[in-house]
């Protein structure tokens, strides 16, 4: 079967418009893309902002204390809400990759590896976000070149 082609119950085969397999990719991009700001926001931000016990601790931990939790939690919760702003959402999916590499490493090296794989899990979803959404990067150069004057 090639791309613009659906099976019908009886087995015949009839011709799908592409831009309904492009409208349910999309769907299911943006969905993936509310299931993560929701995770980084609640999950992940929340904690830390409202410097929850077992934030407090991880961080006391590592010897960054409070500020560097509520620094961490201001990133994630900036990263949250940026995943849904379109010209945002390829710079945040990036940005939000490499605070969990940062996440990977101090896993591996302060706690023993307890949970390591968590970040690294992460970063596949927001990989397939930053890759799908990279043409916002134009635009998000040519508003930034606009404000800028050049």
């Amino acid at each position: 079967m090639s791309e613009t082609t659906a099976p019908l119950r009886s087995g015949t085969v009839v011709a799908e418009p592409a831009t309904a397999r492009g409208r349910r990719a999309r769907v299911a991009l943006r969905g993936l893309q509310v299931l993560l700001a929701l995770f980084y926001a609640i999950a992940s931000a929340l904690p830390k902002l409202i410097a929850h016990p077992s934030a407090a601790e991880g961080f006391d931990e590592m010897g960054w204390g409070s500020a560097g939790m509520y620094t961490i939690g201001v990133l994630e919760l900036a990263g949250a809400i940026a995943l849904l702003i379109p010209v945002l959402q390829s710079v945040s999916a990036v940005a939000l990759s490499a605070l969990m590499v940062g996440a990977f490493v101090v896993q591996v090296t302060v706690f023993e590896g307890e949970n390591a794989a968590t970040p690294l899990i992460l970063i596949v979803p927001l990989a397939l976000v930053a890759y799908a959404r990279r043409g916002h990067n134009a635009d998000l150069l040519r508003l930034v070149r606009r404000r800028s004057g050049q």
